[in-house]
């Protein structure tokens, strides 16, 4: 029944928000596509994030409501300093972390790091379309800090931290439509989590900060991992819906 339900809301959604109220033959296709499992944010094709709009043509990883949620936690840390303010947004992947700090303070600068060269266009388009100047960021194809050469004031990632091991426990449709490329951080979730944090303190300014998204039961592993690799201060934060989500170091 509920997800019947579903399907209703997300049928009014797409007909609203892609077709303007208008039943056109392409709705129908939409609606075909919605009934096998489609994602309704890659058939409407764009999805809000913090005042922006985030185009999602070339099927990044979705954006979700927890990052939203830890992204507004950090811009409004990165607003109560009172000085120019460089980030690093790494596995950009959409670019909404990044879109979303510079649509909202002022004095930033972003520089996205992505692997994917296809998400390179995919962050342009959003730069675009939420009317970002040019000269506040800077797009690099990198795989994590590989071609990363300064140092930042900020890094924000949200890295891919589903487990291989617990693949099982992946929805279906997120499996089937979403990029693995994005989701998948080795058998245990952590590899690439292990590489930021031995890499990240190099890219650092003095003070500088990581805030980084997990998976709640990660929790343990990287609290072990940030004493193994002797940072100094880290703190654990819950996510709207009370699981534990992302840690702020530094």
């Amino acid at each position: 029944m509920n997800m019947k339900k579903n399907i209703e809301k997300e049928r009014q959604w797409l007909l609203r928000d892609k077709y303007h109220n208008k039943k056109t033959a392409g709705f129908f296709k939409d609606i075909e596509k919605l009934e096998k499992g489609e994602p309704i944010d890659y058939l409407i094709g764009w999805e809000p994030f913090l005042n922006c709009k985030i185009d999602l043509r070339f099927k990044p990883l979705i954006p979700r409501l927890e990052t939203e949620y830890w992204t507004e936690e950090a811009i409004k840390t990165i607003k109560t300093f009172n000085k120019s303010i460089k980030v690093l947004d790494l596995c950009s992947g959409s670019g909404c972390i990044g879109v979303a700090v510079l649509k909202n303070i002022k004095n930033s600068h972003v520089v996205f790091g992505e692997v994917d060269k296809s998400l390179i266009q995919q962050i342009r388009i959003n730069l675009k379309l939420n009317k970002i100047s040019r000269e506040k960021y800077q797009i690099i194809q990198s795989n994590l800090f590989g071609n990363i050469k300064e140092k930042f004031d900020f890094i924000l990632t949200n890295p891919p931290y589903a487990s291989l091991n617990r693949k099982n426990r992946v929805q279906k449709s997120v499996l089937q439509y979403e990029p693995h490329l994005a989701l998948f951080g080795g058998q245990d979730g952590l590899s690439l989590i292990k590489k930021i944090l031995k890499q990240a303190p190099k890219y650092l300014h003095e003070n500088g900060r990581i805030w980084m998204e997990f998976d709640s039961w990660q929790k343990p592993g990287i609290n072990q991992l940030l004493k193994q690799l002797q940072y100094k201060n880290w703190e654990f934060f819950r996510d709207q819906f009370g699981r534990w989500r992302f840690v702020k170091i530094g």
